[in-house]
């Protein structure tokens, strides 16, 4: 499946083990990545509440430039707060023609036009509508055996749900549990697993912002998870990054390791934790998961 690929901007920077990652995992999952790199940040929310028809405008030259990848089956980000952040644009581009014309004005200054119509989906969306959960599973190298696993999800992702498609028959408020299962983990379910990592307000109340993530890493201590996954790399800064700092401001020891999406696939398909750059982390995985022995099963 050729896809064009939107990384985002914090997969490239303060991530990087993040975009390495979906390049290792995706030829094991038949998906060829072609990568808008010409495409810019999508605002996160930000620009939206300052200077809407900026941020559309933004938003629809990646959309422009994702309906260039000739073959391409759709667009594919690996960011849900892009996912969220792109969503709303786009549906205010889809909903208004007279809108999305004037915007487009703007794009044809470099030969671009967004057109009605583009499908764009989080990896985490992919990996269960297009691949599907039984093809998952049967790539399967290194079961996650007894690996307790604590979905993040984080709110962009869930939240609105009628903009996000979440529905009975696409209820993707639920995919991280399904996939943490088809790798062969266990689900660890916490209070704050659908909530926000606290992220969006770091800048104007940082300790509100460490307090909040302190909560909910706290809250998977508690429920006996071994690691978190989420499928935001903003979600992972407030959570891994910070994790020190937050620490410190709820009084207790964490000391959760945070996966990326791709990093938790990459290690059930048979892919190492130094492939996957979890020595990048903050809090490296290895300290609380012991990856050769019982943890991870063998191949089967």
């Amino acid at each position: 499946m050729k896809v064009a690929y939107w990384p985002g901007c914090v997969s490239r920077g303060f991530t990087p083990e993040l975009h390495g990652s979906m390049a290792k995992v995706a030829p094991l999952l038949d998906i060829e990545l072609v990568e808008l790199d010409r495409a810019c940040c999508t605002g996160a929310g930000v620009i939206a509440e300052h200077n809407q028809e900026l941020a559309d405008t933004l938003n629809a030259r990646t959309f422009a430039l994702a309906q260039q990848v000739e073959g391409a089956a759709m667009m594919m980000n690996i960011c849900s707060t892009c996912q969220g952040a792109q969503s709303e644009c786009q549906e205010r581009l889809d909903a208004n023609a007279e809108y999305r014309a004037h915007v487009n004005t703007t794009l044809a200054a470099e030969g671009l036009s967004y057109e009605k119509g583009l499908t764009n989906k989080n990896f985490l969306w992919l990996l269960v509508e297009e691949i599907g959960l039984e093809k998952l599973r049967s790539l399967v190298r290194r079961p996650l055996t007894n690996l307790r696993v604590g979905p993040f999800y984080g709110c962009y992702i869930v939240r609105p749900r009628e903009r996000l498609g979440i529905d009975q028959e696409h209820p993707r408020d639920q995919y991280l549990d399904q996939v943490i299962d088809a790798l062969g983990g266990t689900v660890i379910e916490y209070a704050g697993m659908r909530k926000c990592c606290g992220f969006p307000i770091i800048t104007m109340n940082k300790d509100a912002s460490l307090k909040q993530a302190g909560r909910h890493l706290g809250d998977a201590v508690d429920a006996d998870a071994d690691c978190l996954v989420t499928p935001c790399p903003l979600c992972h800064l407030n959570l891994d990054l910070q994790q020190p700092l937050a620490e410190r401001l709820v009084g207790r020891e964490l000391d959760m390791p945070v996966l990326h999406l791709p990093q938790l696939v990459g290690l059930a398909l048979g892919l190492e934790p130094k492939e996957l750059g979890m020595n990048r982390h903050v809090v490296r995985p290895t300290s609380v998961i012991d990856w050769s022995t019982s943890v991870v099963g063998a191949a089967g």
